[in-house]
């Protein structure tokens, strides 16, 4: 993993989390699909073949849809998250 500037990645994650919407074009985004990432690699390496890869981490191209993610701060997990989704849908 010596091969990736942490620091930089760093620097990179916060640009891109405060990207406002109204100022992205989506003819610059990237599409997700366009992204290869080695699935042979250990899961911190994929992540950090993302984020040097994509444009914006936060911003892409699903199907030529513009797709934004964000993270709350908080401990809950993704499963967790999406379990209590499903559950409140499905009550």
């Amino acid at each position: 993993m010596d091969k990736y500037n942490i620091k930089e990645l760093a620097e990179k994650l916060e640009r891109c989390r405060n990207v406002n919407l109204d100022d992205v074009k989506l003819e610059d985004v990237d599409e997700i699909t366009d992204i290869k990432i080695d699935r042979r690699k250990p899961s911190n390496e994929r992540i950090l073949d993302f984020i040097t890869k994509a444009k914006n981490p936060y911003i892409f191209k699903v199907n030529g849809k513009l797709v934004r993610i964000r993270f709350s701060d908080t401990d809950k997990t993704a499963d967790e998250c999406l379990t209590n989704v499903l559950k409140n849908l499905y009550r």
